[in-house]
């Protein structure tokens, strides 16, 4: 997924003038000009039209960020679009028809740029990767369009697909092979950290972090690989790494691995430090969500009725370590978990007498249970065994 400046322009040209002369009589909206507006920005960044850019999205902040390449090959931020719509709940694409967006980083090719969308504009963003794939994650067709719909793709209104989706030709044009696109659940603060820190999916949210702060640390695209059934970034293996192979021995610059590292110690202090007063929560939408942009033009968007805002669901971390230390201590876990030989011997001598299976479970059971069962407490609080 490295970006290369010096690629063949050539064929990229031909194959998006190909897509657009496809005649479906709306194939003229993908050969609309970057705004005079967005170009002035651009040469304020000290970027060219042409140059790559790097797409970030935030689910919970609906958000798209737009970055350019400088000459030196490190990015600068350019600009941010709020997010028209987008389906689902955090966490990533699982199944098709989930309605999830995915999260993850995804590669797009001139080949995956739609002119002709029933979505005023779009392109594919990649999904699902390798990755993805080696998990057995289902689905595909995953969008950024316009038409401000979702049902598991980044919903733009049309205004904005046509400026991005401008900004993404110019520079498929100029030569980069592929826009990486960086998806989030949300942006990898401290903050978003310790107040997700018991969602289930926050593993996986961990190893996006990482590639975050990759990007963050070196202004740079990070080198995405799998091995391992994770990601990993910036490494390279004696050979080709494979999803679903344990990761072997892995090479890094020691500079860039170095710097991440200490990132990533900063913002787990930090996370520490506020898990102190704030409390973990599972965020549970009714069908994802908008940029508050957006609040004011309801009429534009799809299942307007659903975008509420989200249920907070606190979390307990003590009950949830009480919960594991008394199924630790419960005979019921215990017995199911390691059956001793003498419950073996037990079942066996039942099971000579009663040959139901289901019986003589039952019976063992019973008799287990009754072992640890505590003595029947009397009238005065003491226990039956006591007196």
């Amino acid at each position: 997924m490295r970006i290369s400046r010096i690629a063949p322009v050539v064929g990229l040209i031909a194959a998006l003038a190909l897509s657009a002369c496809q005649d479906s009589g709306l194939a003229h909206r993908s050969l609309a000009p970057i705004p005079s507006e967005t170009v002035a920005l651009m040469n304020d960044v000290g970027v060219t039209k042409e140059a790559p850019i790097l797409i970030r999205a935030y689910k919970k902040e609906a958000e798209l960020e737009i970055w350019k390449m400088r000459s030196d090959g490190s990015y600068v931020y350019l600009k941010t679009f709020p997010m028209c719509r987008w389906s689902g709940q955090l966490g990533p694409k699982r199944r098709q028809g989930d309605r999830q967006v995915p999260e993850g980083f995804y590669s797009i090719g001139p080949a995956q740029m739609n002119p002709n969308s029933a979505y005023y504009l779009s392109f594919n963003v990649g999904y699902p990767n390798a990755l993805d794939r080696a998990l057995g994650n289902t689905g595909g067709d995953i969008m950024v369009h316009g038409a401000c719909s979702s049902a598991g793709c980044f919903s733009m209104s049309d205004k904005q697909i046509a400026e991005i989706y401008a900004i993404a030709r110019s520079s498929l044009e100029g030569g980069q092979r592929a826009i990486q696109m960086q998806s989030f659940p949300f942006k990898m603060t401290a903050e978003n950290l310790a107040k997700h820190r018991l969602d289930p999916n926050i593993d996986f949210w961990r190893q996006l972090k990482e590639g975050s702060d990759h990007f963050e640390v070196t202004l740079k695209e990070p080198q995405v690989a799998f091995c391992g059934r994770r990601y990993v970034f910036n490494a390279e293996g004696a050979g080709k790494l494979d999803p679903n192979v344990a990761c072997p021995p892995l090479k890094r610059d020691p500079h860039i691995a170095a710097a991440v590292a200490e990132k990533a110690s900063k913002d787990e202090a930090k996370v520490a430090e506020l898990a102190q007063s704030v409390k973990p929560v599972r965020v549970v939408y009714q069908d994802g969500g908008q940029n508050p942009y957006f609040a004011s033009r309801m009429a534009e968007v799809s299942r307007p009725e659903t975008i509420l805002p989200p249920t907070e669901i606190a979390l307990e971390e003590k009950t949830s370590r009480s919960a594991s230390k008394l199924a630790a201590k419960s005979p019921v876990v215990t017995m199911a978990a390691a059956p001793t030989a003498d419950d073996r011997r037990e079942m066996s001598a039942l099971a000579a007498v009663d040959t139901t299976p289901t019986n003589t479970a039952k019976k063992w059971l019973h008799i287990k249970l009754g072992k640890f069962a505590p003595a029947a407490a009397t009238p005065d609080g003491r226990s039956a065994a006591a007196q």
